[in-house]
């Protein structure tokens, strides 16, 4: 049986993590100089409750070595002799190196020849570094093995598509996302900006006046960029404002030809702290990237590498 773990910036719901039997290791919150463990000490709703009368920025600190062991050692004790972390980008925090520094540390007392265990650099935030997460968990229950596993997430976390926008710039100024001068602009303008990730790291991408020209602009990318074979599903991640994200959902249904599930999930409080209120994101597997400048020969690994996947897939969902 093949475990997987991540850290707690993934942002999946509770619902799923019960049902993948996935382990979280919780990155350490600061609000008003009192720390709290991410989604132990302290929920989604309960932050953004609180965020609207805090004087000072809260602080983020990735999760202990010791906290990605005891993720390693719960799948050991559930009889996993192979077990896969997936965390979030490098570039943005410092949970992968974390979990490498957990991973010397595990084979101080393991055996590496009777347990595997591999570290992801998702190059994601938030639901991003999910999407990879659940969809490893369902390739796992179709009968996908470890080594299979790890190709996929070194294949495809590149092409994990990301959009990001935010109703209020203050939070991005602070965290370093976002110049003084573009926040400035986009005040005056009531521009909202538009981000994904791009080397592993947070980039704005548009701007967009008002919400309802963000929703087009996220439905519009969607139906240019989707890779309709690996794009299984989609997932719609909200800080503060549920209805926000239904309305995303409902428009992407609507105006688009995606007919798989979408699911909408809270952002939680580590990435909460970086992008504040009214927070509304998309995820997706978009397609070759010729957009993004992917080289000729990347992209002919990478279109084997696809097919090759899609082939295995059909064949063990017709079982």
């Amino acid at each position: 049986m093949i475990k997987i773990i991540a850290d707690s910036t993934c942002d999946l719901s509770d619902e799923v993590l019960g049902r993948y039997h996935i382990s979280i290791a919780p990155l350490i919150i600061q609000i008003n100089d009192k720390e709290y463990k991410d989604r132990i000490d302290i929920q989604p709703d309960e932050f953004y409750h609180m965020m609207m009368d805090l004087e000072k920025n809260p602080t983020t600190a990735m999760p202990s070595p010791v906290e990605f062991l005891r993720c390693i050692e719960e799948g050991i004790a559930e009889g996993c002799k192979e077990i896969l972390c997936i965390c979030m980008s490098s570039g943005t925090s410092g949970s992968y190196q974390s979990a490498m520094l957990a991973k010397e540390l595990f084979y101080e007392n393991y055996d590496p020849g009777e347990y595997k265990l591999h570290i992801v650099d998702s190059l994601c935030m938030s639901h991003g570094s999910g999407y990879l997460i659940l969809k490893s968990a369902q390739l796992r229950d179709i009968g996908y093995n470890f080594e299979e596993l790890v190709l996929f997430n070194e294949t495809f976390k590149k092409h994990v598509k990301h959009y990001l926008s935010v109703d209020d710039l203050d939070n991005l100024i602070r965290s370093g996302r976002l110049s003084n001068t573009s926040a400035f602009i986009g005040k005056i303008l009531k521009l909202k900006p538009i981000m994904t990730m791009k080397g592993g790291k947070g980039a704005i991408v548009a701007k967009e006046r008002g919400r309802k020209h963000v929703l087009d602009h996220y439905v519009r990318e969607f139906i240019k960029r989707v890779d309709d074979e690996l794009t299984t599903f989609v997932i719609v991640g909200y800080t503060s404002d549920l209805a926000y994200a239904e309305n995303l959902k409902l428009k992407l249904l609507q105006e688009s030809h995606f007919k798989g599930e979408v699911y909408i999930m809270q952002m939680g409080v580590s990435v909460g702290t970086h992008v504040g209120l009214g927070g509304v994101s998309m995820f997706f597997i978009e397609k070759d990237r010729h957009h993004d400048g992917l080289l000729a020969n990347e992209l002919i690994n990478f279109v084997a590498k696809r097919d090759e996947f899609l082939e295995k897939f059909g064949k063990r969902q017709s079982k």
